[in-house]
């Protein structure tokens, strides 16, 4: 399927624009065997930039087995070969190419929240490194989006920006549109959000918005912040389907109080929703609001990587903050919701709207 991809303009992409490879940088390369040919797209993009590139390809599926078979050393503590593997890396690129996107569907949701709990020094020392995270199509994902495989690898070229003459020229371009956007939202003291069963207030003065152009995340496409910790006030309903690989999570309202969630409910995955909320004393505030400007993603595929960039939306995470927007929250959970609000919705910033209609009023 990635034969509908350029995977040399791809690969060179993610090494000028994403993680912007330098002469020396050891740069890691991490995937499924299913991305076999956009890895070694990579290793020679690297070589040609003078980087070092480290490539580990993992057979699809193998991840999931720590749940299954992994004894409490395994579930309790983070890997030492990957806290190494981190200590000798200056970036990495992260590819998602699953065969299954069901694959954790079997295993216990409290369980998935406990091993990314012991995980948690290790995702810290990654993510202090410049990294960045994509995908490759694959029947299973485009399982999951409800496409054909052809019309998904199209989808997600266009999401990419592939289809531009000058993929880069486009990314910066965008980057340039949403400065803007940045600079008027950075004079904000509130948020509000309005749509069907949401009405949510959210504390950012002072706060740093974050011009997300496809250097961490491509595609990327949104704008985000970290709200105050105590300043949620209200109630949103989460219309955009998100969870974990294997688990599906529809129909999720949150209320808000002083910041805290102190009401959840789910009309699919309750039991993960609340696992979730249980992961630790963080898990219960937000750590993130994003805004999503991405226009090549037209549609929610079930894939929040693609999904928290469609444009029109906008997605508070639970848990841990991005320390780069000021936000202070610390936890193992980092869960993006994304509220859909082309269908009547508004997000205003201090009584000026900023999306009418899933479209960008500024």
């Amino acid at each position: 399927m990635s034969d509908a991809l350029d995977l040399d303009l791809f690969a060179a992409l993610l090494t000028d624009w994403c993680v912007q490879a330098q002469p020396g940088d050891r740069v890691g390369v991490f995937s499924s065997t299913l991305a076999a040919d956009l890895a070694v797209a990579l290793h020679r993009a690297l070589l040609e930039r003078d980087a070092w590139p480290y490539v580990r390809l993992e057979p699809p599926g193998l991840a999931g087995d720590v749940y299954r078979h992994g004894t409490g050393r395994h579930r309790s503590a983070p890997p030492p070969t990957d806290l190494a593997v981190a200590d000798a890396l200056d970036a990495f690129v992260r590819i998602d190419a699953p065969a299954n996107a069901t694959e954790l569907a079997d295993v216990d949701p409290a369980l998935v929240t406990a091993v990314a709990t012991a995980r948690r020094p290790l995702q810290e020392k990654l993510l202090g490194l410049r990294w960045t995270g994509t995908l490759l199509p694959t029947p299973a994902l485009a399982q999951q989006a409800h496409m054909a495989t052809a019309q998904y690898a199209a989808f997600v070229n266009r999401a990419l920006f592939l289809d531009r003459p000058d993929p880069v020229a486009a990314w910066r371009e965008l980057s340039d549109r949403q400065a803007q956007l940045v600079a008027k939202l950075a004079q904000a003291d509130e948020i509000r959000i309005e749509a069907d069963g949401t009405d949510l207030r959210l504390g950012v003065a002072g706060r740093t918005w974050v011009n997300s152009d496809g250097r961490r995340n491509m595609p990327s496409g949104e704008v985000f912040t970290g709200p105050h910790e105590r300043s949620a006030q209200g109630t949103i309903r989460f219309t955009v389907p998100t969870g974990p690989r294997g688990v599906t999570v529809t129909g999720v309202e949150l209320r808000f109080e002083d910041g805290e969630v102190v009401s959840a409910t789910a009309e699919r995955g309750d039991d993960y929703l609340e696992a979730a909320l249980a992961t630790d004393d963080g898990a219960r505030f937000l750590g993130e609001l994003g805004i999503g400007t991405n226009a090549g993603i037209d549609r929610p595929t079930g894939h929040i990587l693609l999904d928290e960039k469609m444009a029109g939306t906008v997605h508070l995470a639970l848990g841990r903050s991005y320390p780069e927007t000021g936000g202070t929250n610390v936890s193992a959970l980092h869960w993006d919701l994304i509220c859909d609000l082309r269908q009547g919705g508004r997000l205003s910033a201090d009584g000026e709207p900023v999306v009418r209609d899933g479209a960008l009023a500024i």
